[in-house]
């Protein structure tokens, strides 16, 4: 994976990895989006690898990072993709589960404005 890069997009919620040091396609990306209530959260609605670069660990790669943003922010992460919500359950040193408020808040958004992902 050395040749791949992750890049956050916050205005379009989008965690992408791109190949090629930054300068190439989207191989992988998180779709997200910012909950505000009950605390401050980022949201993960969906995962996706390129099928030519399945297997690659890019899947993970993408989840860490936003766990590590989250933690940077001093926001949770709501798992509501069931990819980081299984990552989430495996690293558990690295993922803090969410309050199942939050999740509950976090599902709430989402049915109100499906557009966010």
């Amino acid at each position: 994976m050395s040749d791949i890069e992750i890049h956050d997009d916050r205005d379009r919620g989008l965690l992408a990895a791109r190949e090629g040091g930054g300068d190439g396609g989207i191989v992988g990306r998180i779709q997200y989006f910012v909950l505000d209530e009950p605390r401050p959260a980022l949201v993960a609605a969906h995962t996706l690898v390129e099928p030519a670069h399945e297997g690659k660990g890019i899947a993970g790669s993408l989840a860490r990072e936003l766990y590590a943003m989250a933690a940077r922010e001093s926001a949770a992460v709501a798992p509501l993709c069931s990819f980081v919500a299984h990552w989430a359950e495996r690293h558990p040193g690295e993922a803090p589960p969410a309050p199942p408020e939050l999740l509950r808040a976090a599902r709430e958004a989402l049915a109100a404005d499906p557009g966010k992902w």
